[in-house]
């Protein structure tokens, strides 16, 4: 995949007919070789190495790296598309990859230092798992409650604070972890900075991975930092104070992502549904002849259809330099909130049997409630979006 052709245009990602075949091959991927295996994923609540390898083989850890550093060079709409693809399996396989080439993959790309593109983008790229170290017990979208502490000490800095709720924390191999290197709030969060941390580096320890109410065979955990020590180079970008700038440049990928996968998801609980309407008879015929049960489900499909809608707007958007901060926080949201109405759809649709955990609609109702939290949950959504639509009506954008 990395030696894949370019088109033109502005940022113009893989040859479209090579993201075209990638694209095929990977639902059929999905179809034949994921989903079938969710059972093994959900008993031992892991991906099974065998599948993590050939994820690897076929490039899915550095989709977005570009050429140069391994990877397959996508543009923002094509690695989108490519998480709609497989977030059609459960979440584990999303999450697994998502870091890598959401949010630190674009943190690297777009504020790294020309070595620190060279040393990480090609371990990404090759599967090394990252993570992404913001959120903290006390805080989470406030920066001026971050605790964790970056102080000069030589040649380089000394960590301490604790990193909450780290998606793939119990065995990531490095984290890109926002640290304050001011004790005091600075104008524009200039008292956030961002550094690559291996997290086998002394003084790093790993909390125990978390339980969570759905979402099996993906890990979230604690990242502890006990005067972690890490050379000058460690500094994102090699400049304190843009921190938070970048995390939340990466932010925006990280909330494309989530709407792409609870869009895919909602596309699999609706199918599902679909499926089951038609196999359960009542009073003679299938359930889905039932005008109630039909209203069910055409909501549903307006409703992910509608989302869809919105995904290749946005993505359209970025794919052209075009700010979509306002764009990827409503579509998280509407995403991120219609998944969960699909999910309780899929449950009624299925009556009692949903409510059993042998019958994949009471997982469904599960794994789709952390959409509406992480990435910023829907009311930090509705402030982003509130706040960019007062500042475009201050300075006159119609």
């Amino acid at each position: 995949m990395s030696t894949a052709p370019r088109n033109s245009g502005a940022n113009p990602g893989m040859d479209p007919e090579v993201f075209a075949q990638f694209l095929e091959q990977l639902q059929r991927y999905v179809r034949e070789r994921l989903i079938p295996a969710e059972a093994d994923v959900i008993a031992g609540d892991a991906i099974p190495e065998e599948l993590l390898a050939e994820m690897r083989e076929m490039g899915l850890f550095g989709l977005t790296m570009p050429e140069e550093y391994g990877g397959a060079g996508m543009n923002i709409s094509q690695y989108i598309e490519t998480i709609h693809a497989i977030s059609y399996a459960m979440p584990a396989f999303r999450s697994i990859i998502s870091i890598n080439i959401g949010m630190v993959c674009s943190a690297i790309k777009n504020a790294g230092t020309p070595e620190q593109k060279a040393q990480w983008l090609p371990r990404l790229a090759a599967g090394d798992i990252a993570a992404f170290g913001l959120t903290e017990p006390g805080s989470g979208s406030d920066s001026a409650g971050l605790a964790t502490m970056a102080v000069r000490s030589g040649n380089g800095y000394v960590l301490n604070g604790t990193k909450r709720y780290i998606t793939n924390a119990p065995y990531a191999k490095v984290g890109l972890i926002m640290a304050r290197t001011s004790k005091e709030n600075l104008p524009r969060n200039a008292h956030v900075s961002a550094f690559l941390v291996p997290l086998d580096t002394p003084g790093v320890t790993r909390g125990k991975s978390d339980r969570k109410m759905g979402q099996q065979g993906s890990h979230i955990g604690d990242l502890i930092l006990e005067d972690v020590f890490v050379p000058g180079d460690a500094l994102l970008g090699g400049e304190e104070g843009r921190g938070f700038a970048t995390a939340m440049q990466s932010l925006d990928n990280g909330r494309l992502s989530v709407g792409a996968a609870a869009t895919a998801q909602a596309r699999r609980f609706l199918d599902t549904a679909i499926r089951y309407a038609n196999e359960r008879k009542a009073f003679g015929e299938p359930i889905a002849q039932f005008q109630l049960i039909q209203a069910m489900l055409a909501d549903s499909q307006a409703e992910i259809y509608a989302a869809q809608c919105m995904m290749r707007d946005a993505i359209a958007k970025a794919d052209f330099g075009q700010k979509i901060l306002m764009e990827a926080a409503a579509f998280k949201m509407f995403a991120s909130e219609m998944c969960g109405r699909v999910a309780d759809r899929c449950v009624q649709i299925h009556g009692g049997a949903g409510y059993l955990a042998e019958y994949e609609a009471e997982r469904f109702f599960r794994d789709a409630r952390i959409y509406r939290i992480y990435e910023g949950t829907t009311q930090i959504m509705q402030l982003v979006i509130a706040k960019q639509m007062l500042k475009d009506f201050a300075a006159g954008v119609g």
